[in-house]
C-alpha cells in the first residue's frame, strides 16, 4: 500500500505557505506522496471568490512540476457539491483502494473538528496529521490525545491567498509569495 497524504484547499492561488506544508509532510513523515486535492466548493467559502477550477488546477501544476512527490487532484471537481471531506475520502479510497489515505489539517480546522459532517467516521477510516497554524484557536481535548491524530511542531510559512488577490487586483506583485510559474500565469489571467 501507498501511504499519500492529501492536503485539501481552494489554492485559491497556490502559494509558497501550500508547498512548504505539503513539502514538509514528504520529507519528515512516511507519506510517500502529498496529494494537492483542489477543492471546487467549500462549504466554508463564497463562490465567488474562487478563481475558475481549471486555472486554479493549472496553476498547482505548475508550482509543482519536477516534484514527483507531489501531486495535483482533482477528483472532487466531479464530485457534488458543495464538498464535504468524508464524500471526497470515500471517493478516494474507493477509487484508489491499493492506497492508504493520510487527511493534512492546519491546527485552525482541527480546532473546529467536531463541526465537520461524520466526523467520527473521518476518525474511525483515516489518519490525521495537523500542521500549526498562527490562529489555529483552541484544540479539543477529544483530539489531544486521539490516536488517529498526530500533531507536527514545523515552522511554516504564513502567506494569504487572500492577501495575494488583493496585491493582485492592485496591479502588485506577488512574486514573494508564489512561485515564478505561477506569477506568470496569474498575469494572463
Amino acid at each position: 500500500m501507498k501511504n499519500i497524504g492529501l492536503f485539501f484547499g481552494s489554492f485559491n492561488p497556490i502559494h509558497f505557505g501550500h508547498l512548504a506544508v505539503a513539502q514538509y509532510f514528504t520529507e519528515n513523515t512516511d507519506l510517500e506522496q502529498v496529494w494537492l486535492v483542489i477543492s471546487p466548493q467549500s462549504p466554508f467559502k463564497k463562490k465567488k471568490e474562487l478563481i475558475e477550477n481549471h486555472h486554479r488546477l493549472a496553476m498547482v501544476e505548475c508550482a509543482i512540476k519536477g516534484q514527483s512527490k507531489l501531486k495535483a487532484c482533482d477528483e472532487e471537481f466531479y464530485l457534488p457539491t458543495p464538498n464535504y471531506t468524508i464524500d471526497t475520502l470515500l471517493h478516494l479510497k474507493k477509487k484508489f483502494p491499493k492506497n492508504q489515505f493520510t487527511l493534512l489539517l492546519g491546527a485552525d480546522n482541527i480546532a473546529d473538528f467536531d463541526q465537520w459532517k461524520d466526523y467520527t467516521q473521518i476518525l474511525d477510516q483515516f489518519s490525521i496529521h495537523v500542521y500549526p497554524r498562527s490562529q489555529s484557536g483552541i484544540v479539543k481535548s477529544e483530539f489531544l490525545n486521539h490516536p488517529k491524530i498526530t500533531f507536527f511542531k514545523a515552522s511554516l510559512l504564513e502567506i494569504s491567498s487572500t492577501e495575494i488577490r488583493k496585491a493582485l487586483l492592485k496591479g502588485k506583485s506577488v512574486s514573494q509569495w508564489v512561485p515564478p510559474s505561477v506569477s506568470l500565469y496569474l498575469k494572463s489571467l
